[in-house]
């Protein structure tokens, strides 16, 4: 007979496909410390569906348009900071897609982000970002610019989209037809995804911005205005990479 410590180093190297055969194997044993590994086994089994009905219900849209071979979901990431470009993705996922844990960017925690970055890329049809630099959102304001980012990614897509699911925006310039979703990238799988990409592929651009200006903090806040950024700012200025547009109501000197 197996020991508990035994079975509980069995659990924790099983994955989620395996819990059933573990739960059917260890639930007639009698011992107190295998009768809770089972029912942690079936606690994750229970995590687990509930998880994959929420990816169901994010699939809705992409189920709504399935009459279109590539839907393309678009978001950005980077409106808000004081510094930094802005940045969009644009992913076009298969249609029987089910990446668990896809959601809104910002309500996952980094290391979740990343893994599910990989995941991302490896598993999309096709994916892109675009970017529009401090200077270029200081030119045509930001909305424009966020835009014009949304349309590189669009552009850099191979195959191109027949459908984009937009995250509460419909991107001027675009004959592709588009249907913007009020807080899509909580809505959407597509739109979820974009949100990834192009949260993680700003946030590793702000890490290595941070170690060209490490004053300002850039790894940690991204170019957001924190009580330590806007300390610095007022103390050493602005640098490069700042939107002058945006700084105002804090330095009085933007050049």
């Amino acid at each position: 007979m197996k020991s508990i410590s035994e079975i509980k180093e069995e659990l924790q190297a099983a994955n989620e496909n395996e819990l059933p055969e573990f739960i059917g194997e260890y639930q007639g044993d009698s011992r107190a410390g295998v009768i809770r590994l089972v029912e942690t086994a079936a606690k994750r089994l229970a995590a687990l569906e509930k998880e994959r009905q929420r990816i169901e219900g994010m699939r809705r849209y992409e189920e709504q348009f399935a009459e279109y071979t590539y839907i393309c979901g678009i978001d950005e990431a980077g409106r808000g900071p004081l510094a930094g470009p802005v940045v969009a993705g644009a992913v076009i996922l298969p249609r029987d897609c089910r990446i668990l844990y896809i959601n809104d960017s910002k309500q996952m925690t980094e290391k979740k982000r990343e893994e599910l970055y990989e995941v991302i890329r490896e598993q999309a049809v096709s994916w892109a970002v675009g970017y529009a630099s401090p200077a270029r959102i200081d030119e045509i304001n930001i909305l424009q610019a966020t835009y014009e980012a949304m349309r590189e990614a669009v552009g850099k897509l191979d195959p191109q989209p027949d459908i984009l699911l937009n995250d509460a925006v419909t991107i001027p310039g675009l004959e592709i037809r588009q249907i913007p979703i009020v807080k899509g990238d909580a809505k959407s799988i597509s739109i979820a995804a974009a949100s990834i990409m192009a949260k993680v592929t700003r946030d590793r651009l702000m890490a290595e911005y941070d170690k060209e200006f490490p004053q300002y903090g850039f790894g940690g806040n991204k170019g957001y205005g924190s009580a330590a950024h806007i300390e610095a700012l007022k103390k050493c200025g602005p640098a490069p990479i700042h939107r002058r547009s945006f700084i105002g109501n804090f330095i009085s000197d933007v050049r």
